[in-house]
């Protein structure tokens, strides 16, 4: 059961916020299928840690031990996001902020303990030596 199925709560139904794409006759802003983006690399790729840790979290959180959002939530918080947002991320940059807004849209954990941990982490790296962003993703 899932964090809220759990406690005898609904899971929370957030109003779905679908952006439209400028000049694309109406299409959402992630229905791209046959508009202009340049050549495709098609070529195999060794996928980063992070991304191969964004996809096992994914599955943990939605497998039926946690059952902590659906796919069909990930595919919703992605399909949401605004033309600019979703043009200027890669796929698993997609993933995982959709991950971390779901989480807390479910209540699995607060913003604020997010955001504290995320500063938590980017601290130890910089002690490290590690390069970090100081860019803010917006939620």
């Amino acid at each position: 059961m899932g964090a809220f199925q759990a406690r005898g709560q609904p899971m929370p139904q957030p109003k779905r916020k679908n952006m439209l794409r400028k000049g694309a006759d109406g299409r959402s802003t992630h229905d791209v299928g046959g508009l202009e983006f340049g050549p495709i690399d098609r070529h195999e790729h060794d996928l980063a840690l992070w991304e191969k840790r964004t996809d096992a979290m994914l599955r943990l959180l939605v497998g039926p031990e946690k059952r902590a959002f659906t796919v069909d939530g990930m595919r919703r918080v992605i399909e949401d996001y605004g033309q600019q947002q979703y043009d200027r991320t890669t796929y698993y940059e997609k993933w995982i902020r959709a991950v971390r807004n779901l989480v807390v849209e479910q209540g699995v954990l607060t913003r604020a303990e997010v955001e504290a941990r995320m500063d938590e982490v980017r601290a130890r790296w910089e002690k490290a030596g590690r390069k970090t962003s100081k860019e803010k993703i917006p939620w």
